[in-house]
């Protein structure tokens, strides 16, 4: 017959659930299951990752969440019941954010509880799994006369308040009280007239995962597994069963498996249906949102050059508009806009970066300091009709006023349509080793001079924690070591806890939490939401980054100085770029303190480039990067610099894209022009090998375009050898 899983729970249950959303998402594609409920605790945490990993060749995702329900939630001692929830429509996925983030902002970061009032409050759309199962374990068969008058109570409210969309729930867990709590729960539910399904509590993807889901509970509740107690499970039965094993474990009762069915097929929605409108900007009367942006663009490109703006420029403009508005993305730029004139009129020096700084409009605006025409910077880096993303800006700010910025933007806002995106940290090479030791019972010092012997950055794990426990004088064989590798290697990425992203808003023209629940941050005065930036921008929803920079104040006290003393008012984008002293100071590596060139890797460099112009300064930035070193294009960028060999070019076509760095290619934008000019690449598809240059993690990202961009660029002429010496530069960058 198959099933539906009802009740699962990925590790976005914070130490609870022991595998990621995609794992479980997978295993319900490899054992045929039709659709899968994900239901973390008390939030949709790991809904985005379930829902990219479903796509679209399933297991069709339902949207759920277990809710923690109180009598009296304002008390945190009062006993509480837990009910899961699925969301049947649009409207429902609204009522389960709202009532999420009810439970969540009432209580201190980390807890959620909602009172049985909210609950029918936010019924619309659901539908409602009542399992019930404390009120009904209590001592000898299944409770007292008083918890059974209560159960009775609750399930009578819960089906006014879930009219024909509530189910009572039987678990199977092979449990010693399983049979008594079912017998009660059947009677009761059919004397009240409420259908039931079959589930099990799905903690993780495959039964392997046992051992995982005990420690990171002991690791919740702060014990050692030898002082769990019964806190743990009582044995693996939480795993995503196989069709033919859940139709074993419930073969007396078919009909309750037939359920699962039926109530997935009641469950329609999906995010993708979550249609996200960013907020109008009061526009003046007769205009309409482009048409404000273009006169706002227009009329700072006179002030940044004195006059009507160049030919180029204005061409440029035009273009960039035109996709702006085309793609409803004016409103974005019009807030950036009165952001940055929001910090000017307060005199909070700000500065747009990133891949804003490609951008002519955001120049204009004065979001940005650099002249992208005049730096020949490709647009479709920051934003391409292909690619119909939304944009990135990333605004600094003197880091000592931000909060004032922040403060800003919740006042023009309010509470209700703004709120910080989330941070999710993950466990770490040295965070798992101590945390998952602690739980083995394993000596803290010796879990320390492990940790310490371990690079973050170590890709071969259990080679590594086995290294570093010889490097501290331990066996790695030992029972309890070699259990401690096995452990954190499954725990690493796993979500640790929630914390704020440094300075990013999501803004919605509807409550924020009509789109995703938001919750209280551990930091006084914020509010954030249970997704982080990936997640937001995988469902294309707006970011506004407003992140604190230290170098800006020091910049900012720098022009108060200037102004006092020399009588010269200078700005971001007028400070001069010639001025011999600073590049005889810096080609000397006697740059501490100076922003982007103040490591040891930069100091060393500095005295072999010698830069003597801004943009050799922008060369002297980008060189130093993993990119450049790994792709052996260090050497031969300075041996050319030096006149130590000559400028050669693997085809005239790529002149053009390489004579400023003498042949070698050194920037992303380079790469990506590169392919536009060699291999005919719109400038989508030349962002997309953009972001496949920056995951360098996933093999195979960049060895998928060599066949594309080999043929394309012998389609033009131009000899094999030359197109495979291409693609090995940009394998190598």
């Amino acid at each position: 017959m198959g099933y539906v899983p009802l009740w699962c729970k990925s590790n976005f249950s914070f130490l609870e659930g022991a595998s990621h959303p995609d794992e479980l998402v997978q295993r319900g594609r490899e054992l045929g299951i039709p659709a899968l409920v994900l239901a973390d605790r008390d939030g949709v945490y790991g809904i985005v990752r379930a829902h990219v990993a479903a796509g679209s060749d399933g297991p069709r995702l339902i949207v759920g969440a277990q809710i923690t329900v109180s009598d009296r939630p304002d008390d945190p001692d009062a006993a509480t019941v837990i009910l899961i929830l699925l969301v049947q429509d649009r409207a429902g996925y609204a009522n389960l954010c709202r009532l999420i983030s009810r439970g969540r902002l009432r209580c201190p970061k980390g807890e959620s509880r909602v009172s049985w009032h909210e609950v029918g409050a936010h019924a619309g759309g659901l539908i409602a799994l009542w399992q019930g199962r404390r009120l009904l374990a209590a001592p000898g068969d299944g409770g007292s006369d008083g918890d059974g008058e209560r159960w009775r109570q609750r399930t009578v409210q819960l089906r006014e308040a879930f009219p024909g969309r509530l189910y009572g729930l039987i678990t199977r867990h092979r449990l010693p009280g399983d049979a008594a709590i079912e017998r009660r729960m059947s009677a009761g539910c059919r004397r009240l007239g409420v259908p039931l399904a079959a589930a099990t509590e799905v903690l993780y993807h495959h039964r392997e995962r046992r051992p995982l889901q005990d420690v990171v509970t002991c690791i919740r509740h702060r014990t050692t597994l030898d002082g769990s107690g019964a806190l743990l499970r009582a044995n693996g039965e939480h795993d995503l069963k196989t069709p033919a094993a859940f139709d074993r474990l419930f073969a007396d009762r078919p009909e309750l498996v037939a359920a699962t069915h039926e109530i997935a097929a009641r469950c329609t929605f999906s995010l993708s249906e979550v249609r996200y409108r960013y907020p109008s900007e009061r526009l003046p009367e007769g205009y309409t949102s482009g048409e404000w942006l273009r006169r706002l663009t227009f009329a700072g490109a006179r002030k940044r050059y004195a006059g009507p703006p160049p030919p180029a420029v204005a061409k440029q403009l035009a273009t960039e508009l035109e996709v702006i508005e085309e793609l409803d993305y004016c409103g974005y730029f019009l807030t950036m806009h009165e952001i940055v004139s929001f910090c000017r009129d307060r005199k909070i020096l700000c500065q747009g970066r990133g891949s804003a700084a490609n951008s002519a409009v955001c120049y204009c605006l004065g979001i940005t300091a650099i002249d992208p025409v005049h730096m020949d910077l490709l647009f479709e880096r920051f934003l391409s009709r292909e690619r119909a993303e939304p944009p990135d800006i990333d605004l600094d700010i003197g880091h000592q006023r931000r909060e004032e910025a922040i403060q800003f933007v919740y006042r023009k806002y309010g509470r209700e349509r703004a709120a910080m995106v989330a941070n999710v940290v993950r466990y770490r090479a040295k965070s798992a080793i101590r945390d998952v030791g602690k739980t083995l019972g394993l000596p803290a010092t010796a879990l320390d001079r492990v940790a310490r012997l371990i690079s973050h950055h170590d890709s071969d794990f259990p080679e590594a924690v086995e290294s570093a426990f010889r490097q501290a004088g331990l066996d790695p064989e030992h029972p309890s070591h070699h259990l401690l590798t096995s452990l954190t290697a499954q725990i690493r990425d796993f979500p640790r806890h929630l914390s704020i992203h440094p300075g990013g808003f999501l803004l919605g023209s509807e409550p924020v939490a009509t789109l995703v629940p938001v919750e209280n941050a551990s930091m006084a005065g914020r509010t954030v939401i249970q997704w982080d930036k990936y997640d937001v921008e995988a469902l294309g929803l707006f970011k506004v980054d407003l992140l604190g920079l230290g170098a800006l104040t020091h910049l900012d006290l720098a022009f108060a100085l200037i102004r006092r003393h020399y009588r010269r008012r200078l700005t971001m984008a007028t400070v001069p770029f010639d001025d011999p002293a600073v590049f005889d100071m810096v080609s000397g590596g006697d740059t501490v303190g100076v922003f982007q060139i103040e490591s040891r890797a930069q100091m060393s460099m500095l005295p072999r480039l010698r830069p003597r112009t801004f943009y050799d300064l922008v060369v002297q930035v980008a060189i130093v990067r993993p990119g450049p070193i790994t792709g052996g294009m260090v050497h031969p960028y300075l041996r050319r610099r030096n006149g130590e060999e000559p400028v050669e070019y693997a085809h005239p076509a790529l002149r053009p894209v390489l004579e400023k760095t003498l042949g070698v290619p050194l920037f992303q934008e380079q790469v990506m022009k590169l392919a536009v000019v060699a291999a005919d690449y719109t400038p989508g598809e030349a962002d997309q090998l953009r972001r496949d240059m920056a995951a360098w993690r996933r093999a195979g990202a960049i060895e998928k375009h060599a066949e594309k961009l080999i043929s394309r660029m012998q389609a033009k002429g131009i000899a094999p050898e030359f197109a495979e010496r291409v693609f090995n530069q940009i394998r190598g960058f």
